[in-house]
Formats: structure tokens, sequence, C-alpha cells
């Protein structure tokens, strides 16, 4: 007897998927119930987690204030995506789409949102002049590869992730599909990193901030824990990249963000001054 799923004529959410987010996914948006975000200090109020995403955000505003920026100074608040504080009233007045991060800019006299996080990391960016350069060609390049991380983050993440590291089922099918994808975009920025210090060129941009965190995390281990399977080794240039980036002293403390997995020693749930990860740090 076949044990071949046959999909029906009209798709009907009737059951959860079993998976580790199985509590949270749902086919319609909107909040499920009323919560107001807490609003702190700073300028910029975030309100995030530090998966990939969210330590995007939390790596730019370290970079922006390591830079001098200090008109960047932010909290960071924790929303705690398994537990569903991401479909709170505040959160979706904030992001529509009820995913990490989002931002609200406090700078000026009229507050607004921002969410997506290359769109936070680009408002960012021509913010404060940095990490995004003016020049026409320079520019283009960069926004080509931070706009190449958006569309194929998904992939590595919510693909091959998500079959590899998450699904309640294993299927053959779906990890060789996603893992031949993971490793064809490894390929494309290996080649690109064999003739390039960073992905838009000689200097350290956006497009390196909204991809480190991916594919960084991925080859150095911290990200689904894959290294070996994926045999990212081969990836030389990408490994020299994401060591390099790594010792950045704004990427070791944005990463710590709002992070409550892994080493307690690397964990802040949330920031409201500097000093909450110079204490972590030191």
């Amino acid at each position: 007897m076949s044990t071949e799923y046959v999909p029906p004529k009209v798709w009907e959410w009737n059951k959860p998927n079993g998976g580790e987010f199985a509590s949270i996914n749902r086919p319609v948006s909107g909040p499920t119930h009323d919560k107001e975000l807490p609003v702190g200090k700073h300028p910029f109020q975030l309100y995030s987690l530090a998966t990939p995403n969210g330590q995007k955000v939390t790596i730019m505003f370290e970079e922006l204030l390591a830079a001098g920026h200090r008109g960047a100074e932010y909290d960071a608040w924790l929303i705690k995506i398994t537990a569903g504080d991401q479909f709170g009233s505040g959160f979706v007045g904030v992001n529509p789409n009820s995913k990490i991060p989002a931002l609200v800019d406090r700078s000026g006299p009229t507050p607004f949102r921002v969410f997506e996080s290359a769109a936070i990391l680009m408002h960012l960016a021509e913010k404060f002049g940095a990490f995004l350069p003016t020049e026409p060609a320079a520019r283009a390049e960069t926004l080509s590869w931070l706009f190449w991380q958006t569309g194929a983050a998904p992939f590595l993440g919510g693909g091959f992730g998500h079959f590899y590291a998450y699904a309640p089922t294993k299927i053959e099918y779906a990890i060789d599909r996603y893992s031949m994808e993971a490793k064809r975009q490894l390929d494309v920025l290996d080649k690109r990193l064999a003739t390039s210090e960073y992905l838009a060129g000689s200097a350290y941009t956006i497009a390196d901030i909204a991809a480190w965190p991916w594919y960084g995390g991925l080859v150095l281990g911290h990200v689904y824990k894959a290294a070996e399977f994926l045999s990212v080794h081969e990836y030389t240039h990408v490994m020299r990249w994401a060591n390099a980036i790594a010792e950045r002293p704004a990427v070791r403390r944005g990463v710590i963000v709002n992070k409550t997995s892994g080493d307690p020693a690397k964990q802040l749930a949330e920031r409201h001054d500097a000093a909450d990860i110079d204490a972590k740090l030191r």
C-alpha cells in the first residue's frame, strides 16, 4: 500500500504540524492578544530576539556606536517568539508580519516604525551615513548583496534549517533539495570572497552585517550545528570572512543582545545601556 502523500483538492488548517514551532504557526495574521510594548529612554526602540535576523540589527547598532555615532543609542527589548510575544497587539502594530526584528525610531518629533531587517539596516545606514557607500557603483554593489541575502536566506533558514534541524519527520527529498541549495549559496559567496575582502568590495558594509549572522554563523557552527554535514571547510574564503567579522568588537557585543540560549555567559536578554554588555564581556 502506497504511503505517498496526496494533496487534498483544497488545503485546510486542521491539525498541528508537530514541529518545534507548531504552537505559534498559523495561516492568518494579526494579534492574538492585547499587549503594549515597553518604551525605554533611547532614540531607538528595538523589539527582537538573537536569531540571525535579530543579530543583524544589534550588530548594526553596536557598529554605529563603535564608530562614534552617539545618536544610535538603543533599547533592545526581548520578544519571546516561542511564547507568541510577536502576536501581541503592540508588536503587530510595529510589524504587521509578526516577525522579529521590529524597530521604532523615536529620534525625531514623530515616532515611526521600521520592520524587516534589511529595511532597518538601510534606514540606519542612511540616517547615520555609515556602512553604505554613496558612490553609485559601490552603493549598487552593496544593495545587490544586501538583497541577495534577503532573497537567499529563507532557503537556508526556512528550507535547509527547518527540514534538517526542526521538522518532526526527516524527509530525504527535502533535506537533499535544501542542502544542495545551501551549498550553492556558500559557493556563490566563496567565489565572490575569493576576489573581494568583503561582499561589496574592500569596505565592510551592511551587506556583510546582513549576511554574516546567517552564513558566518553556519560555517562557524553557530547555526543548525550543520558545519560538518555541509562540509563547510571547503569554502575557505567564506571561512576567512566569517572569522574576520567574528573578531570585530562590535560584532562580539551585538550577538549577545536579546540572547536567551547557549552559554549563559554570552546571554543578555535585554540591553538598555552600553554597560549592560560591558558587564557580560569583561
